[in-house]
């Protein structure tokens, strides 16, 4: 999620649990705590390096993310209260509140779609639980106007409240891509299709329309399903791709280790969904996400330059184009052209 969000969710967390335990003339500093912790583990945004453009997606949302970093990490986020004297007589609330908003963070990044490393180091799986992107409007609008409130009249009782909205949103997403998962299963059956592995992904900020994509063969296909929260489902067809492996690499990129090794850890990264970009084959794209409603654009991918000093060039399509937010409204809103019933 973003740091906004972040922030906003520990602090609330911190003031549910601890309330006003500072006095009246410390009352704020738990929230902000709070606040300060969530955010810290996205510290490791800055491991990176020119010599090795996926460095950064390897430790991006690894150990720092991690359930075992929470006492160190939470520690570490309240040490700089810890300096004061008057924060020094409450340090046991002070502490407290660095542990709640450290440990918000992995659990909500594991509710989004990028893979977050929840048990490092005794598991190399990358959790996703696809229930929303990491930019939900309405869940950040729920926590900034609970601890608003919370913080005015210096009660606990709106941020308890904000948490609450938020966790049935959560509960709400993964309602709705149940039904997005039975919408995915009649789509490929009617298509006389195996599916030998799917998956469904959140659009921006709503749990309405939703991106499925499944493989079946070598092929993935990749639709739109629109589930109201009350009628029936539609569907959108959409692109299909050809799946990539390492077989799939050219002469030339195979022939060089280095391109073979970064090409099994961009894999790695992106769930094995993986696929040429359709305007550009040179790029390695993510097939989970795409710029564009109707067709596959990747947000992101790789490009391989075999035999050079820096064999793997890091390519972000989401700096020379956005998402197009105006044609999302429009499936959202259930005005977008090209919907129809689901298959019997």
């Amino acid at each position: 999620m973003d740091p906004l969000t972040h922030g906003l969710l520990g602090a609330v967390a911190a003031r549910a649990v601890l309330g006003p335990q500072f006095g009246r003339p410390l009352d704020h500093a738990g929230w902000m705590i709070g606040a300060a912790a969530g955010m810290l583990p996205d510290v490791d945004f800055f491991i990176r390096s020119d010599a090795d453009p996926l460095l950064n997606i390897e430790y991006h949302r690894q150990f720092t993310h991690s359930l075992v970093a929470i006492p160190v990490g939470g520690a570490l986020a309240a040490l700089p209260w810890l300096t004061f004297r008057k924060f020094r007589i409450e340090w046991r609330a002070v502490l407290a509140a660095g542990l709640l908003g450290y440990a918000t963070h992995g659990v909500l990044d594991a509710c989004t779609t990028y893979g977050t490393h929840l048990a490092w180091p005794f598991s190399p799986a990358r959790a996703s639980w696809n229930l929303m992107t990491t930019i939900g409007p309405l869940f950040t609008l729920f926590l900034l106007l609970g601890l608003a409130f919370a913080a005015l009249r210096r009660t606990r009782a709106p941020a308890i409240a904000a948490l609450a909205l938020c966790l049935a949103y959560v509960g709400a997403a993964g309602w709705q891509r149940g039904k997005a998962e039975a919408a995915l299963d009649r789509i490929a059956q009617a298509r006389g299709h195996a599916v030998d592995r799917a998956e469904i992904f959140p659009t921006v900020g709503n749990p309405l329309v939703w991106r499925t994509l499944y493989r079946s063969g070598d092929t993935l296909h990749a639709d739109r399903v629109r589930v109201p929260l009350s009628g029936n489902a539609q569907w959108k067809q959409g692109p299909r791709m050809a799946h990539m492996d390492e077989r799939d690499l050219t002469p030339a990129e195979r022939a060089d280790p280095r391109v073979r090794r970064d090409f099994h850890r961009f894999s790695y990264f992106s769930a094995g969904w993986v696929t040429r970009a359709p305007r550009d084959a040179s790029v390695v794209a993510d097939a989970r996400y795409s710029l564009a409603t109707d067709d596959f654009e990747p947000i992101w991918g790789v490009r391989f330059k075999p035999a050079q000093p820096v064999p793997t060039e890091w390519v972000a399509r989401d700096r020379e184009r956005k998402i197009p937010l105006d044609e999302l409204w429009q499936e959202i809103s259930g005005r977008a052209e090209g919907f129809r019933p689901l298959p019997p």
